[in-house]
């Protein structure tokens, strides 16, 4: 029986899950997650009881890739899929707001959130997802497999392979850490690591009104603003109460980087005025409700170089995961790389 260990739940590690599990079905596939949910940076947050939700980190999975829109439209359950079918608008340093893109694009998310996509792809898997599992190093055995130790101590394992979905930066920590005597994790180390992140901190604010406006989201074109995004979940059917408004508000990178660790309070508030100056209506400097998180590693610049180091720890069944894979910080890249990633495992086995 072959073992498979995935640290991370993110959608890439969902994804891979759900292949190798059709796939492999002799075999074994236990995941460690940090958290206490799944879907990485795909993540929703509730608000008294299920009245808000809001999808705070990812905003939606794109229909641009075929395999990915099949998946979601065919192969499981369209139950509950939300179009934010409003277009992405542009706006400048300047504050101008102009049509934009995205107008014929379908933006998916789920009533329930966009973490019901990894949901859904481990409820149709016989895998195990042992949650508020906190990986802090890897071990290469004598006898070819590999081990897990969490940071209780406990071990996980043997397994066959290991796939490995943090973003790049903490997947080249582990990696740095790992107890494996081998040229190939430093090769491989070096390759990960040399992927660059942007961060982004994300202020939320509620609003006991609703903000008419003819687009989803406005996008920062010439990355001179303090704000890169804002959304309006209220475009997503079931998430916000009729009659009422939660902006998503994404900082740029440097600001992100720049006032990561500030009072978060201080944060909201200044990311509140710049939405009001934004959209050009004062009420929004003063919402009814707010939330935040800060993603220090949110979204990858570029895909990784080096191909024969990951073909080189391919071969020690060592692999890797996500939308840094592929290159492009997008949900639909992430799931597309852990279906591809998972079948080329299934073939290796």
């Amino acid at each position: 029986m072959t073992r498979i260990g995935i640290v991370g739940a993110g959608a890439g590690a969902a994804a891979a899950t759900f292949v190798l599990d059709e796939a492999l079905p002799d075999a074994t596939v236990t995941v460690l997650e940090k958290s206490g949910g799944v879907c990485g940076r795909a993540a929703t947050r509730r608000r008294d009881g299920h009245t808000y939700r809001y999808d705070y980190g990812a905003n939606y999975v794109k229909s641009e890739d075929e395999r990915v829109t099949e998946l979601l439209t065919e192969t499981l359950d369209a139950e509950g899929l939300v179009d934010a079918s409003d277009p992405v608008w542009t706006f400048t340093a300047d504050g101008d707001v102009s049509e934009g893109r995205d107008a014929d694009e379908h933006k998916w998310s789920y009533t329930e959130g966009l973490t019901q996509i990894a949901k859904r792809l481990f409820a149709r898997t016989d895998a195990s997802v042992r949650r508020r599992t906190r990986i802090e190093t890897i071990h290469r055995r004598d006898d070819d497999t590999w081990t897990a130790t969490d940071a209780a101590g406990d071990d996980h394992g043997p397994f066959d392979v290991l796939v490995l979905n943090p973003p790049a930066p903490q997947t080249a920590e582990l990696l740095g850490q790992a107890d494996w005597d081998d040229e190939r994790r430093d090769a491989l180390a070096a390759a990960v690591g040399a992927v660059d992140y942007r961060s982004v901190w994300t202020a939320v604010l509620g609003y006991g009104f609703r903000i008419d406006r003819p687009y989803y989201a406005l996008v920062n074109t010439d990355k001179e603003h303090a704000v890169g995004w804002i959304s309006r979940e209220e475009c997503k059917r079931g998430h916000v109460p009729d009659g009422e408004s939660v902006l998503i508000v994404q900082a740029n990178h440097e600001w992100s980087v720049d006032r990561y660790d500030d009072p978060p309070a201080e944060n909201v508030a200044a990311l509140a005025e710049h939405a009001a100056a934004i959209l050009d209506d004062d009420r929004l400097a003063d919402p009814d409700w707010t939330d935040h998180q800060g993603w220090r590693y949110a979204i990858p610049e570029s895909g990784p170089e080096a191909p024969g180091a990951f073909r080189e720890a391919a071969g020690a069944g060592l692999y890797c995961v996500g939308d840094w894979m592929a290159g492009e910080g997008r949900l639909h890249a992430a799931l597309r790389n852990g279906l591809d990633t998972g079948e080329e495992i299934a073939l290796s086995l």
